[in-house]
């Protein structure tokens, strides 16, 4: 959970220092709006591929330092 929060954490301020150029309204522009959506997408897509290559990695780390410690 904690490192879900703070890639959450992160990933809100990347996109909203990229995009939201000022607090003069209240609500999100489209502009704004637009570029935190696909802000998001893009950063969300990257960290499902991240996953998918730490999960594929993961039993043969877990396999090789059981090797190491049975020997």
């Amino acid at each position: 959970l904690r490192d879900f929060l703070l890639v959450y954490n992160r990933m809100t301020e990347l996109c909203f220092r990229h995009c939201v150029c000022g607090l003069n309204y209240r609500l999100l522009t489209g502009r704004e709006e637009s570029c935190l959506d696909s802000c998001a997408a893009r950063l969300v897509r990257a960290n499902h591929r991240l996953m998918s290559a730490y999960v594929g990695l993961v039993p043969a780390l877990l396999q090789r330092r059981a090797a190491e410690h049975g020997a």
